[in-house]
């Protein structure tokens, strides 16, 4: 009786993808086009949130990237170009850390105020999460469309805490929803 179990228990491990195989399913659906990234940014100093007293127009006042973050943002671009993964638009958070995770990748970035960080901002936090769920619910033309933005903004929106650096890959539907479709970590 054991060992029948842990027969069924051993041939549904063997079928259930690995995290490598799910990443390159995700992969393959982006090469297609017509998805929606929700990005974090990579690595930053330490701390949660901003100093007190930060401006959105002010790197030196933000938390910013470190050069592991940097490093983590070309490589991240560098593998959307070794799969001949079609980048569109790139919308980011105004905030520095969002803008160089963008430029780093992708070589650009549009500012879109409705992917700042909702963590000194939770009364707009319906608006924001509205916002990014209005686009992920819109299938774009000319490649993916990359949301640069924060973690806390994308856990808002869609119910998923990404790590700095990882993907939320939405598909939009035809019935204007859209659906998650998983993570890539950090390449």
């Amino acid at each position: 009786m054991i060992r029948g179990l842990a027969r069924v228990a051993l041939a549904l491990l063997l079928w259930l993808p690995t995290p490598a195989t799910a990443s390159e399913a995700l992969w393959a659906l982006l090469k297609d086009g017509g998805q929606v990234v929700l990005l974090r940014h990579t690595i930053t100093t330490p701390g949660v949130g901003d100093p007190d007293g930060f401006r959105v127009e002010d790197c030196a006042s933000q938390r910013n990237l470190t050069e592991q973050g940097r490093e983590d943002a070309r490589r991240l671009g560098v593998a959307f170009r070794a799969r001949g993964v079609p980048v569109g638009r790139v919308l980011s958070s105004r905030f520095c850390r969002c803008l160089e995770t963008a430029q780093l990748a992708f070589g650009k970035a549009e500012a879109y105020p409705a992917l700042d960080n909702l963590f000194h901002d939770r009364g707009r936090e319906a608006e924001r999460a509205g916002a990014i769920r209005t686009l992920a619910a819109q299938r774009p033309e000319g490649g993916n469309l990359i949301l640069v933005t924060h973690g806390i903004n994308i856990q808002a929106a869609v119910g998923r805490q990404p790590a700095p650096g990882e993907m939320i890959i939405v598909t939009p539907r035809a019935d204007g929803r859209y659906e998650v479709r998983g993570r890539i970590p950090t390449p």
